[in-house]
């Protein structure tokens, strides 16, 4: 609806966030990466609208659905579908990405939350759903390849390769 701004409903506020080419490089790579170790019955979608009640619709930058679902092309899907989601944080996005969306993303199960931050060039990894958020987090800088242990089997993320901010970052 407005070129080069991903829109979404958070807390009932139409919220718009100008898409930076570092969150494009990360999605893209992201994706790359996991699409070649899903089995054929997952699917990746991108900035698709996910309607959690009538004040939350997000659109996760990564989301990996059925493929059956996906197959039907539709603009908004159930977030009971979502079985892994991936945020890149955008400056606009911090509290939406850390504080908002966990707590979202874990009362509707889904198993594994994983925030990947250019601003700060670091991993964070959420899992064990609960109806408050994630009991389980952990924090990687980038570098290592990063391992996430799924419902989808063991995925693995070369975060090497992952652009970093470095305007965002102090220098040593």
């Amino acid at each position: 609806m407005f070129p080069g701004y991903l829109t979404e409903i958070v807390e009932g506020s139409i919220v718009m966030n100008p898409v930076r080419p570092f969150h494009g490089r990360t999605i893209r790579r992201v994706s790359a990466d996991l699409e070649t170790q899903l089995a054929p019955v997952w699917e990746l979608v991108s900035d698709v609208a996910f309607p959690f009640d009538d004040a939350n619709e997000f659109c996760p930058d990564i989301a990996v659905i059925p493929a059956e679902a996906e197959d039907e092309n539709r603009g908004a899907y159930s977030p009971d579908l979502i079985e892994f989601v991936a945020e890149v944080v955008s400056p606009e996005s911090v509290r939406r990405d850390y504080e908002i969306k966990p707590r979202w993303y874990a009362s509707r199960g889904i198993a594994n939350y994983l925030i990947l931050d250019p601003l700060k060039g670091h991993a964070v990894t959420m899992w064990n759903p609960g109806p408050d958020g994630y009991r389980g987090r952990d924090t990687i800088p980038y570098g290592p390849d990063l391992t996430v242990d799924s419902p989808l089997g063991k995925l693995t993320i070369p975060t090497a390769h992952l652009p970093i901010d470095r305007k965002a970052r102090p220098q040593p």
